[in-house]
């Protein structure tokens, strides 16, 4: 072997070095007989290095998986022959291998076995088993293996092929037939030898068992012998996590209701005798998650038995399951309560199909109602924040709790579907007591006690929010809540999370104040001062800045009084800040789309005449206009490119503030109703010429495209006359991005204004052309993935365009380019349909070439039309689908078929009989279709259900396919 190369595989060698043995790696996996020397390295242990010997398993692993059944039959011998004298080593050696290069041993070992068990080395288990005895080396080894062996076999994160997954089972099938007894026997030897001894190897056969009892037959192990074992295990501590892992393995176990109910009490009644259920006595948290999480399969066990029972009519045995069930309540309650989220969280299942249980029963018992109590402030109190959480900087413990408390929201929401009268009684104490006195209570229970309020709304079902309308109880109930809510005071609680608690819950319930308008003023106030957009954190301003947004467009109707005041509150807000002026503005950006937006929300649904409206709109919008011009300047002035960059940045901004107010207008309220129209057309002829700006293209064209594509919505025809210079300055040395993002624009204004802008569209139908045309044939590097997608997106978007003139009936911007443009674009829709194997560019352009024959193809078509149809369009429609590519299994490819099919129907339906003799005496017979095959095609293509014959041309192209 190549010493020098080797010495690269240590982690802490060179980067020249560790290169070389990367690419001496790659040699070794292509070499034919490179595994050889591996193998001999490893039986005759010629290497002490850890790390070459790992390399050499990693080399005799490829030999396996990728290349053994190149080998002949002696050299898989001698692979078989070094693994087990390797092994055999092992019982020798004076210190066992690292285990990084044990688990490795054990991967190789067991890609061996699913290769060759069921053929060459049936007696495997045998051997090994013959080799390591009861050496603890030789068990460890052993035990690894056996796990190895379960994740290739039943593993549900590998991906396997079907071929590999009938493999499998089969191996299953034989091992259970053949060896698993034995493998069993030489577990609970392995327990019986070293329960006291060696922990470790006892904590690795216990998962070994765990492993294996999902797949082999439960009696070898749910026996009184290796059951008291365990039972026994769980009284030592350096083994009783692992045998409560492989209890619940057991539990887990699909069986029988009855017999599964007989197990569960059986361990139940020997956990209980033996002091487990007394949790306040335990001290080790870690092994109370693993206890609550075979408490939790315990109980989910019970259910499942439950349901099957109730669903076979064995009303005898399901009560006494329920029973069963019952009596484990307590237990859940006390493991669902504790401190501790993990031991909390692994409980939640259990309790969450017992409560849905409860929901099935028709009449609840007094303890069950109280069960149903316990559990509801068990949810409330494990829904606290503790002291330790960190809300500036939230990091994975903070991450896991707000996961914890999603389940227990989950949980919230069952208990209201057991009892809603219960649910809402309760928070409404715990909320009620709370805000009494919330100046002296901890920021957590003030927070959750809002927060119960704000999860009732999901808790609760109503149509569409009206909580405050329908049942008279419980809509007062929630409007007392609110009442106190809003006029309590608890909005200037100095703690974030009571104060985005506070915001989240008023805009979940804004239709509270459609019945009490008269507490909108000091919400307003709330969300304007220091408590909301003005609060010294960053995170509450920036969430108030949205839910303010919202906040004012569910209640527009109510707004009304306030708007003037509003919009004079928020001016500060609403200033674009330019990189040079220094001062951190209050708001980021993003967050000022939300504050433009909810300006433009109030002026557009004002009471206000449109002169009013216009005014204020204009006082939105021209601050923006002025600063743009200014930084426009500066910006081709600017040399530095990061001042360039961030000059860019803000001109994007202000037009995407400008973009945000224009979301306010609706067809109820448009531009020109509101008298907004001048404003905006101001705004263009400010914005236009950021166009033209050489620096920085791609962002400000981005943002100006976008401005555009919303006053093509928001304005009528006034907008025209700005598309053709825009347009011009967008074509200008542009990319295959930018075109792909301008055909857009183009095809919203052909769909929107169709015939009026006929003219603009024939002018410049042919630069975007050349302009396409020219950067779909830029030659690109074979291999270079991202250049052929862009080009692939490209066509698709051409393809857009030409279907959105020809459907939008504007046919003649492409008839009028003259006989050989026509012709040149044509060719290029043949080309999509049949060349490019891309179904969804296939499919557009059989859709423009049905529309072409549908507006062109009749007696008075166009001159040569016809005789285009023939020699190109019916080709194509036989030609695509009969290409390998045109894959038939394949959803896309289909649609693009049935968009074939009616390219050809509305051939036949515009050219008659003379469409048939074509196909009939010329075209089919040249493709060596057999005459009795074309009688069939003619029949069904001159059928009137044009599903009959689309159903027939995939099953004609199935046929024609090898």
């Amino acid at each position: 072997m190549d010493e020098q190369a080797l010495l690269g595989l240590n982690p802490n060698a060179d980067s020249d070095f560790r290169q070389r043995a990367l690419a001496y790696f790659e040699q070794l996996k292509i070499s034919p007989d490179a595994w050889q020397v591996c193998a001999e390295a490893l039986a005759q242990r010629t290497y002490s290095d850890d790390h070459v010997k790992f390399f050499c398993f990693q080399v005799l692993e490829h030999q396996v998986k990728y290349k053994y059944s190149e080998l002949t039959t002696v050299q898989q011998q001698l692979i078989r022959e070094t693994l087990i004298s390797w092994l055999q080593a092992q019982m020798l050696n004076p210190q066992p291998e690292k285990t990084f290069i044990r688990n490795k041993a054990a991967q190789v070992f067991a890609l061996l076995f699913v290769t060759e068990y069921l053929t060459k080395w049936p007696k495997f288990f045998f051997d090994i088993l013959s080799v390591v005895d009861l050496n603890p080396r030789g068990v460890d080894l052993y035990l690894r293996i056996l796990m190895a062996i379960d994740s290739e076999l039943v593993d549900r994160d590998v991906v396997h092929t079907s071929e590999e997954a009938r493999r499998n089972t089969l191996i299953k099938d034989t091992m259970r037939e053949q060896c698993i007894p034995n493998l069993v026997e030489s577990w609970y030897q392995i327990l019986q030898n070293y329960q006291y001894t060696n922990s470790e190897v006892t904590c690795q056969c216990l998962e070994v068992v765990g492993a294996y009892v999902s797949w082999i037959d439960l009696s070898l192990i749910a026996n009184d012998r290796f059951i008291n074992m365990l039972l026994g295990h769980m009284s030592i501590e350096v083994l009783r996590e692992e045998a409560c892992d492989c209890l619940f393995e057991v539990v887990n176990k699909g069986m029988d209701p009855v017999d599964k109910m007989k197990l569960v009490e059986s361990l139940c009644q020997v956990l209980r005798s033996a002091g487990f259920f007394s949790i306040d006595q335990e001290e080790d948290v870690d092994f109370l998650a693993r206890f609550s999480k075979l408490v939790n399969g315990m109980g989910q066990s019970l259910i499942v038995s439950w349901s099957k029972l109730i669903k076979n009519g064995d009303i005898k045995n399901a009560q006494e399951a329920l029973q069963a069930i019952e009596t484990k309540v307590a237990l859940m309650l006390q493991l669902l309560i504790h401190e501790d989220d993990d031991i909390s969280s692994n409980i939640i299942g259990f309790c969450y199909d017992y409560l849905h249980i409860l929901k099935q029963l028709t009449v609840l018992s007094d303890q069950q109602k109280a069960n149903v109590e316990a559990i509801m402030l068990a949810v409330m109190k494990k829904l606290t924040y503790d002291e330790e959480y960190n809300f500036e900087n939230e990091g994975e413990d903070e991450a896991m709790f707000v996961e914890y408390r999603k389940q227990l929201k989950l949980l919230l929401d069952r208990l209201a579907q057991v009892s809603p009268e219960l649910l809402l009684a309760s928070v409404r104490r715990v909320f009620s007591s709370t805000l009494q006195n919330w100046q002296t209570t901890r920021f957590m229970e003030v927070e959750v006690a809002i927060r119960l309020l704000y999860m009732l709304a999901e808790a609760l079902p109503v149509s569409h929010g009206a909580h405050f309308s329908g049942d008279v109880s419980k809509a007062s109930a929630l409007q007392d809540m609110m009442r106190t809510l809003v006029t309590s005071g608890v909005s200037s609680y100095q703690h974030t999370s009571v104060t985005l608690e506070f915001f989240e819950t008023v805009v979940r319930y804004e239709k509270f104040f459609t019945v009490e308008p008269q507490h909108i003023p000091c919400v307003l106030m709330a969300f304007l001062d220091h408590r909301g957009l003005r609060h010294s954190s960053a995170k509450v301003r920036s969430r108030t800045a949205y839910l303010f947004s919202r906040f004012v467009k569910s209640l527009n109707k109510q707004m009304n009084p306030f708007i003037e005041d509003i919009l004079n509150r928020i001016q500060d807000l609403l200033e674009l800040s330019p990189p040079e002026n220094g001062h951190q503005s209050l708001l980021s950006s993003d967050d000022q789309l939300f504050i433009y937006e909810t300006a433009g929300v109030l002026i557009v649904n004002s009471e206000y005449p449109a002169e009013r409206k216009q005014a204020l709109m204009r006082n939105l919008l021209t601050p923006l206009m002025e600063k743009f011009k200014i930084l426009l300047e500066k910006l081709m002035l600017a040399q530095d490119e990061e001042r360039q960059a961030s000059l860019a940045d803000c001109l994007n901004h202000a037009v995407g503030f400008a973009s945000r107010t224009s979301k306010a207008f609706s067809n109820k309220q448009t531009v020109k109703q509101c008298g907004c129209s001048e404003v905006y057309l101001d705004c263009l002829q400010t914005f236009l010429p950021a166009l033209s700006c050489p620096l920085q293209k791609d962002i400000l064209r981005s943002g100006v495209r976008t401005f555009l594509h919303r006053m093509i919505i928001c304005l009528e025809e006034e907008v025209l006359p700005f598309i053709p210079s825009a347009s011009e300055h967008m074509l200008k040395d542009c990319e295959a991005k930018d075109l792909q993002e301008f055909i857009p624009l183009i095809n919203q204004i052909t769909a929107k204004f169709k015939i009026q802008v006929s003219p603009f569209l024939q002018q410049m139908f042919m630069p975007l052309l050349h302009a396409i045309f020219e950067v779909l044939l830029r030659p690109a590097e074979e291999n270079d993935q991202s250049a052929a997608l862009e080009k692939q997106m490209l066509r698709r978007s051409y393809f857009a365009f030409l279907q959105t003139v020809t459907g939008s009936g504007m046919s003649e911007v492409i008839a009028n380019q003259g006989a050989e443009n026509v012709e040149r674009v044509l060719v290029t829709v043949i080309q999509g349909a049949v060349e490019y194997p891309d179904p969804i560019a296939q499919k557009t352009c059989f859709i423009i070439l049905s529309k072409l024959v549908e507006l062109w193809g009749g007696k008075d078509g166009p001159v040569g039309f016809a005789d285009f149809v023939y020699k190109h369009i019916v080709p194509a429609c036989f030609l695509a689908p009969l290409k390998q590519t045109f894959d038939l299994a394949d959803a896309q490819t289909v649609l693009a078929l049935s968009e074939c099919a009616v390219t050809l129907k509305t051939i036949h339906l515009k050219r008659g009989p003379e469409c048939v003799q074509y196909l009939q005496q010329e075209y089919l017979p040249s493709l060596q279709v057999a005459p009795e095959i074309i009688q069939e095609f003619c029949q069904a293509l001159q059928q009137p259900d044009a599903k009959v014959f689309k159903n027939y041309l995939k099953v004609f192209f199935q046929r024609a396919k090898p």
